[in-house]
């Protein structure tokens, strides 16, 4: 096909996926024509990666040319016909082998899809295949006893993160047109970050968990904090996506309103900039990218706090939320959960969090914060989640830690976009933020989050083993 094996950025594999759409449906190449390259990409670039570790590429085949069909009959088009994707391992995928990485579902083919699987196969995708992720997606790395590790395609020494870590490599690699992945302690926002993609974690609740394969129920309920979200290219398609993926039936049908501000040149937008706390100091290679890029909103015109900070204790709120998450996470693979008098307890003081956040927002519309205290780190799967170390500006520090920035926000359900921001100057790895909101708020860190990569030149950029 056009300029599809050119081994370019000019590659139509590597575009947003509103693009990909968009020329399938004007004819400039078919359905069958773009998943058969994306085919050929995943058998020759994938070994090295192994992002994409369960293969339906015959089926896939079969509904690129029900696409192009479809197309040349004059049938109505989805705003996904014909995108090829693959889709992480925790979601149901009808028909195809779905094991949320662990081996007790290692021969698992659900009749049904996941609710957001069923949302984009409803505007036309056609799923390729599934991706990695660490058991009962429970790490901030993407490795199990199915399927081992996937690497970072930046540098194969070092992590994808997880748990959607195969989801965002694949993405990076252009191995989909955009990846559905899932978030409970920061497990859309690590992999954005450390791959150098764009990534959405909603408000909770906005987008249905249905068919996740890894909280009680096989799937059929919903768990506390957990999102499904989206993982891409470009802002275009998580402003697609979250449109698609959102719940559409009762008895709750969500409201995101629009902006406040001025989204083309920022005008009224109000940013608190929360680069680093005495609570978890960060890295200073990833403050070398966070920095300028905050800068440069400001040199923009764009009002910015950098003392602002919500009225709570970031520690206590850490503490509060990896308690909640640990007691989701208990519920949905193994082991006693928490008693439900405890659980009300941390549900309460979750409640006044949110309050405080709340009022926070009250004088700001998105706050920017670091995804991680450090970049991408080498692979580390000895020992156990508790008792692995990181290094950060040379001193040890708890492998729990690389969750502070993310379960501060997340346990209070607020909505956080994930824009690629840069290489750090050392080792040239991606560094992403979180650009956070109020809860509901989703299409205004979505927007805040397209100008700030645009004032600081950034965006997604192909990792050089996608152009190979």
């Amino acid at each position: 096909m056009t300029d599809a094996a050119t081994g370019t950025a000019d590659d139509p594999a590597l575009w947003p996926a509103v693009d990909q759409a968009a020329a399938i449906a004007a004819g400039r190449f078919s359905s069958r024509e773009l998943t058969d390259h994306v085919v050929a990409r995943i058998e020759r670039l994938d070994g090295e990666v192994n992002a994409v570790v369960t293969r339906d590429f015959d089926t896939a085949a079969a509904a690129a040319d029900r696409a192009d069909a479809a197309r040349a009959a004059g049938e109505p088009l989805g705003r996904l016909h014909g995108v090829p994707i693959t889709v992480k391992d925790a979601l149901a995928t009808a028909g195809l082998r779905s094991t949320g990485g662990a081996v007790e579902l290692s021969d698992n083919v659900p009749t049904a899809d996941a609710a957001v699987v069923a949302a984009v196969r409803a505007e036309g995708a056609v799923v390729v295949g599934k991706t990695n992720l660490p058991r009962w997606s429970a790490d901030s790395q993407s490795f199990n006893e199915i399927f081992g590790t996937t690497n970072n395609p930046w540098d194969l020494t070092r992590v994808p993160a997880g748990s959607s870590g195969g989801a965002a490599a694949a993405v990076a690699m252009g191995f989909t047109g955009f990846e559905l992945g899932t978030d409970i302690g920061g497990s859309i926002r690590f992999p954005a970050s450390f791959n150098g993609v764009w990534g959405h974690k909603p408000s909770w609740g906005v987008v249905p968990t249905t068919g996740y394969l890894d909280h009680v129920a096989g799937g059929d309920t919903e768990a506390d904090i957990n999102v499904s979200g989206p993982l891409a290219r470009s802002c275009d398609d998580l402003e697609l996506l979250l449109d698609v993926l959102a719940r559409r039936e009762a008895p709750w049908i969500p409201q995101l309103p629009a902006p406040r501000f001025d989204v083309d040149s920022g005008d009224g937008l109000r940013v608190a900039a929360w680069l680093d706390d005495p609570s978890c100091r960060v890295d200073a290679e990833v403050l070398a990218v966070l920095k300028p890029a905050v800068a440069a909103l400001e040199a923009a015109g764009v009002s910015v706090d950098r003392d602002a900070r919500p009225d709570l204790d970031p520690d206590e709120a850490w503490e509060v939320g990896l308690w909640l998450v640990r007691a989701a996470m208990t519920l949905a693979g193994e082991g006693d959960g928490p008693d439900h008098r405890s659980w009300l307890v941390r549900h309460a003081r979750r409640e006044e969090l949110r309050r405080r956040w709340a009022e926070f927002f009250a004088d700001f519309d998105v706050v920017v914060m670091p995804v991680a205290f450090v970049p991408p780190f080498e692979h580390l799967q000895e020992g156990t989640f508790s008792d692995r170390l990181l290094t950060c500006n040379g001193e040890q520090r708890p492998y729990p830690d690389v969750t502070r920035w993310t379960i501060l926000t997340g346990m209070a359900y607020l909505p956080a976009t994930v824009p690629p921001l840069g290489l750090t100057p050392a080792d040239g790895l991606p560094i992403g933020c979180q650009v956070v909101g109020a809860y509901g708020a989703d299409r205004t860190t979505l927007a805040a989050a397209r100008l700030l990569a645009d004032v600081a030149g950034a965006g997604y950029r192909p990792p050089p083993r996608a152009l190979a």
